[in-house]
C-alpha cells in the first residue's frame, strides 16, 4: 500500500491573487464590531501587489518589502469639514509583502491581514505606530 504524501495538499496550491487578499481584507472588516466599522465611514480598502514607488521614498523604506499596509488620507482626529475634490480615506494592504512577511511567520495569513488591516484602520483614527504599540502591548499583558 502507498504511503500518503503529507504534503499533497500544497501540490495544487498556488500563492493567493489580489482579489484573494481583498476578500480577505473584505471579510475581516467585516467581522469587526458594528461601531467600529460604523466609526470608519467611507473608508476604502484596497490591496495591490506593491506600494508605489513615491510611497517608498517619501517614508524612506528601502525595499517595497518593508511596508504592509498604508493608511492615506487625514484621520478623524485631524479632519475639518470636507472640502471639494478631496479624497476619501484608504486604507492599502500590499498583497507580495503580506504573503513574504506570512511565509516567514507563525502566524496566519487570514490572521495578519486582519493584523494590519487593523493597524491602518488605528492611523484612521489619528493614532501614532506608538500608540498602537502600546495598546497592543497592553492587551498581550
Amino acid at each position: 500500500m502507498a504511503r500518503a504524501n503529507p504534503f499533497s495538499v500544497w501540490q495544487d496550491r498556488q500563492a493567493p491573487t489580489l482579489d484573494d487578499v481583498q476578500r480577505m481584507a473584505a471579510d475581516a472588516f467585516a467581522n469587526l464590531p458594528g461601531a467600529l466599522r460604523q466609526l470608519c465611514g467611507d473608508i476604502v480598502i484596497q490591496v495591490a501587489e506593491f506600494p508605489e514607488d513615491e510611497v517608498l521614498d517619501d517614508m524612506g523604506l528601502e525595499t517595497a518589502y518593508d511596508l504592509l499596509g498604508l493608511f492615506q488620507g487625514t484621520g478623524l482626529a485631524h479632519r475639518g469639514l470636507p472640502y471639494t475634490g478631496e479624497m476619501p480615506n484608504m486604507i492599502w494592504l500590499y498583497r507580495r509583502p503580506l504573503i513574504d512577511y506570512w511565509a516567514e511567520s507563525e502566524e496566519t495569513l487570514g490572521h495578519l491581514v486582519t493584523h494590519v488591516l487593523i493597524h491602518e484602520i488605528g492611523h484612521h483614527f489619528g493614532l501614532s505606530d506608538d500608540d498602537m504599540e502600546a495598546i497592543e502591548a497592553q492587551a498581550r499583558d
